[in-house]
């Protein structure tokens, strides 16, 4: 049974777990990491089948959550990025009495477009797993440069995602496929609307992946949660704006810490 990379950082009396998004991995959460460690015990990760986490192959959303909680604290404030978002609410859904509070950034409990509700068309992420057997390095970059269309720093934020895809093992194809997989598929619209715990959603209002008004939608859907829209970030707030992503992050986590 495969373990997957992780590593501890902090003595914060909360523990703090993040996850990375599609195609990335822990190195990406360098920009907030310093700064997070002095006020939680942090935990980053890189999912099964990314960055130094090899040995997997394709999973299912469920059982991606299952190797990550494994490894993971008893207890503990999860904060998932995109894919990372389904992973925590995955596992706040299955395993509440180990999440303390569960934070999604630029996620959706449901990526594809279906009907009225917004997302990204199906057929679009179709052609990104089509497209990653014909040329996977350029679909992953291309991937990458969604994520920061948009914003002030755009193209410095897009070098940042690139070197962090580009410091560690490249995920297999399989893997990859496997992810986008879960991003076309799944939805937890409904069984998230049933959630108790406390729960923070974290959005760029220049999202080109997760559209803005998947907030407001939510906002109706899920009176139980909190929302907030980054005016001026896309799909990595944390990247564009960490000082005050971070200070969000820590007012929200405050009752924990």
């Amino acid at each position: 049974m495969n373990d997957i990379w992780w590593q501890t950082k902090g003595k914060g009396n909360c523990h703090l777990v993040l996850l990375h998004g599609w195609g990335l991995n822990a190195e990406v959460w360098h920009c907030i990491s310093e700064e997070l460690s002095s006020h939680f015990t942090l935990h980053l990760i890189d999912l099964p089948g990314f960055g130094r986490s090899q040995g997997f192959g394709a999973l299912s959303l469920d059982a991606m959550a299952e190797i990550v909680l494994r490894q993971a604290p008893e207890r503990a404030v999860w904060l998932g990025w995109s894919l990372g978002g389904l992973v925590a609410s995955q596992i706040a859904l299955t395993h509440p009495q180990r999440v303390q509070a569960l934070v999604t950034v630029a996620s959706s409990p449901c990526f594809s477009a279906h009907g009225e509700w917004p997302g990204i068309k199906p057929d679009v992420l179709a052609g990104f797993q089509r497209q990653l057997r014909e040329d996977f390095q350029r679909t992953v970059e291309r991937f990458l440069a969604l994520q920061t269309l948009g914003t002030e720093t755009a193209r410095q934020d897009a070098r940042t995602l690139k070197a962090v895809v580009l410091a560690q093992p490249m995920p297999a194809a399989d893997v990859l496929d496997g992810g986008l997989e879960i991003l076309k598929t799944v939805d937890l619209r409904e069984p998230l609307a049933a959630l108790s715990l406390p729960f923070l959603r974290i959005y760029g209002r220049l999202d080109g992946l997760v559209p803005r008004n998947v907030a407001a939608l939510l906002d109706e859907a899920w009176p139980q949660s909190d929302s907030l829209v980054f005016p001026k970030a896309a799909h990595a707030p944390f990247i564009s704006h960490p000082a005050e992503f971070c200070l969000a992050l820590r007012e929200f986590s405050s009752p924990f810490l």
